[in-house]
C-alpha cells in the first residue's frame, strides 16, 4: 500500500512540474512576441550606415542577427526585393522583408497591422533616416510593395 501512495505522490509531483513548465513555456513566449522581434539583416560587412540602422532596432527593442555578404545584389534578387526599391540593406522580419533603412516604430506597426504585403522599403539612402543622420533631415517616403509589383505610400517622414 506504501508504495503505491508513494507512485501516485510522484505521479503528482511530475504531472504538476510538467504543467509549470509548460505554462512558464508559454508565458515567455508570449511575452518574446509582444517585446521584441527577430530580424536576420543582411548587409555588406563594411558597411557603417547599416550598422547604425541596426543599432536603431536594437534601441527599439529588437533582437537582431547580421549576416555579411559580399554580393548583395544576389541576395537581394533570391529574396526578392524589386530594382527600383533598393538601398544597402536587406532585412527579414516576421515573414516580411525590410529594404534599406525603415524606422523601427515602422516595422512595429507593420508586425502588429499583418498587412498584405511583401514588405517596406527606403530606396537609396536618404539623409535623417535611421542610421543616416547628419547634418541635415531630407523628407522621405516609406514605401509598401506586393510581390506583384505594387507599390503605396505606407508613411512619410520629414
Amino acid at each position: 500500500m506504501l508504495k503505491k501512495d508513494r507512485r501516485s505522490g510522484l505521479k503528482l509531483v511530475v504531472g504538476g512540474l510538467f504543467g509549470f513548465a509548460l505554462l512558464a513555456g508559454t508565458l515567455l513566449t508570449n511575452e518574446q512576441d509582444v517585446v521584441a522581434a527577430d530580424v536576420v539583416v543582411y548587409k555588406s560587412p563594411t558597411c557603417g550606415c547599416c550598422n547604425a540602422w541596426v543599432d536603431h532596432l536594437k534601441e527599439s527593442g529588437f533582437t537582431v542577427e547580421t549576416r555579411d555578404q559580399q554580393k548583395m545584389n544576389e541576395v537581394k534578387n533570391e529574396l526578392g526585393v524589386p530594382r527600383n526599391l533598393r538601398s544597402c540593406h536587406t532585412a527579414q522580419v516576421g515573414g516580411y522583408l525590410v529594404e534599406g533603412h525603415v524606422p523601427a516604430d515602422l516595422i512595429t506597426k507593420m508586425l502588429q497591422d499583418k498587412p498584405e504585403i511583401a514588405g517596406l522599403s527606403v530606396p537609396g539612402m536618404p539623409m535623417g533616416s535611421p542610421g543616416m543622420e547628419g547634418h541635415r533631415s531630407d523628407p522621405y517616403d516609406i514605401l509598401a510593395f506586393k510581390k506583384g509589383g505594387q507599390v503605396q505610400i505606407f508613411d512619410s517622414r520629414n
